[in-house]
C-alpha cells in the first residue's frame, strides 16, 4: 500500500466502505487522548528515565489529579500494579486507584471514540473493538459489547477466591482502604489485569475468534509492546486480513502492518470511518 501523502488513509477509507468484519484494537494511546495519563506519559519525566517530548495527542488532560501521573513516576508500576505491591501497602494502592477512577469518571469518550461507535451504528454487526484499556470510553461512546482484555477500572473483585457459597458480594464489604468482608477478612482489589496475571480467557478467547474472522484489522493507539494483546495483528494478518496501526509513534508491531498511519485516533478514526 502506498505511504506518502493522503495516499494510505485514501486506500484505507475505501477498503472500509466495503468491510464486512472490522476488528479495531485500542491501546493506551487511545485513552490518553481524552485526558487519561499512560505509564509514558508520567514516567517520561522521571529521574531514571530519559527525557522526550510527548506527543500533543497522548498529553495527559489538565483536569486529571496530578498526583496520579505523579506516582507513576515515583514508583515502579509493579508497586502499584501487582498482587505484591497491593499486598506491601493495600492503602496506598487502593487510594491510587481511587483516583484513576475518579479521573476515568471526568474523562469523556474523544472522537476516535465516538467515530467508532457511529460506525457501528450505521452498519451494525461489523465492527467488534477489543480494548486494552480499563476505561469506559467505548462504551459510553456507544459500543457497549467491547471486549475488555485488562479489565474493568470501575468494577470490583476480591484479592482472593472467596471460600462462601454462594459466593459474598464485593458490592457489600465493609468501608475501608481497602474495603474489606466482614466475614472473612478478605479485601477488595480493582478489577483489572495487574503485572503477572494472565488475561481472562473469554476475553482473549473472544479477541482470537475477531482476529481470525476479520478482514480488516485497526490497531489503534498502541505501542504493541503489550503481550498478548499484541499477538492479535500478526494472528489477523496470517488469517489474510489487511492490517492497519494507526498511531502517532513507531510501534513494536509496525512490521505486521501493511499501512502505518502516524496520526492519533481523534485524527484518523473519524477521517477513515467517514462513509
Amino acid at each position: 500500500m502506498p505511504m506518502s501523502g493522503d495516499a494510505p488513509f485514501d486506500a484505507v477509507r475505501e477498503r472500509l466502505r466495503e468491510v464486512r468484519h472490522l476488528l479495531v484494537l485500542s491501546g493506551a494511546g487511545m485513552s490518553a487522548e481524552s485526558g487519561i495519563p499512560t505509564f509514558r506519559d508520567a514516567r517520561v519525566t522521571a529521574p531514571s528515565a530519559p527525557a522526550a517530548p510527548i506527543p500533543q495527542g497522548e498529553r495527559a488532560a489538565s483536569g486529571w489529579p496530578s498526583g496520579v501521573a505523579g506516582l507513576w513516576s515515583r514508583f515502579d508500576p509493579a508497586q502499584l500494579a501487582s498482587v505484591e505491591g497491593f499486598r506491601a501497602d493495600p492503602a496506598r494502592v487502593w487510594d491510587w486507584y481511587a483516583e484513576r477512577r475518579d479521573g476515568v469518571r471526568r474523562a469523556q469518550p474523544n472522537a476516535g471514540h465516538r467515530a467508532l461507535a457511529e460506525f457501528a451504528r450505521r452498519r451494525p454487526g461489523v465492527l467488534m473493538v477489543v480494548s486494552q484499556n480499563v476505561d469506559d470510553l467505548h462504551q459510553r461512546a456507544g459500543n457497549a459489547d467491547t471486549i475488555r482484555l485488562h479489565g474493568d477500572l470501575l468494577a470490583d473483585r476480591w484479592l482472593e477466591r472467596c471460600p462462601r457459597l454462594p459466593s459474598c458480594d464485593p458490592g457489600e464489604a465493609e468501608p475501608g482502604r481497602p474495603p474489606s468482608c466482614g466475614r472473612c477478612g478478605n479485601l477488595v482489589r480493582p478489577d483489572v489485569v495487574w503485572f503477572g496475571e494472565t488475561l481472562p480467557d473469554t476475553a482473549f478467547e473472544a479477541a482470537q475468534r475477531a482476529a481470525s474472522a476479520c478482514e480488516v484489522a485497526l490497531i489503534v493507539g498502541t505501542s504493541g509492546a503489550v503481550w498478548p494483546a499484541a499477538g492479535l495483528a500478526a494472528r489477523a494478518r496470517r488469517a489474510g486480513a489487511l492490517v492497519v496501526i494507526v498511531n502517532p509513534n513507531d510501534s513494536e508491531i509496525d512490521d505486521q502492518a501493511h499501512a502505518v498511519l502516524h496520526a492519533t485516533a481523534a485524527q484518523a478514526l473519524p477521517r477513515l470511518l467517514d462513509g
